[in-house]
């Protein structure tokens, strides 16, 4: 159950937004086989020149329409599944017009009792959710 912040620059459509978080959506599905309806997502416009996001040495630059991305999940996944994770975000996001060097991901990981879904419970620490089994987390 991934919760993601997306972070754009003004100017995109509302359907090229709905497709940006469907595109990411649908890669965090496929890569960590999560349920379609956990689908959290926040979404952030900034003005113009508000997101800076240089090449960090690789040789590369980023266009306008760079996608910040930040990803807070459960600890458990395997670096080879943060890797596909990652390569399966850019590969839908290019099926939907964002150039590769303008995907940008940052992946946090925490513990079962640092989530709260309402009501001011932490339903995994609280029984109300059946906490993730071992080894790969949703």
């Amino acid at each position: 159950m991934p919760m993601i912040r997306i972070d754009v620059a003004e100017g995109r459509t509302p359907e090229g937004l709905a497709a940006l978080s469907r595109a990411i959506h649908a890669a965090v599905v496929g890569e960590y086989r999560i349920p379609e309806g956990d689908y959290f997502h926040v979404m952030t416009e900034h003005p113009r020149g508000q997101i800076v996001a240089l090449d960090a040495g690789l040789g590369f630059g980023r266009s306008d329409a760079v996608v910040m991305i930040q990803v807070f999940t459960q600890r458990g996944r395997s670096g080879e599944a943060k890797a596909a994770l990652f390569a399966a975000i850019a590969r839908e996001l290019r099926a939907v017009g964002v150039a590769g060097e303008d995907v940008f991901i940052g992946y946090s990981e925490n513990g079962a009792e640092d989530w709260s879904f309402g009501f001011g419970r932490a339903q995994y620490s609280t029984g109300e959710l059946a906490v993730p089994g071992a080894g790969e987390a949703p």
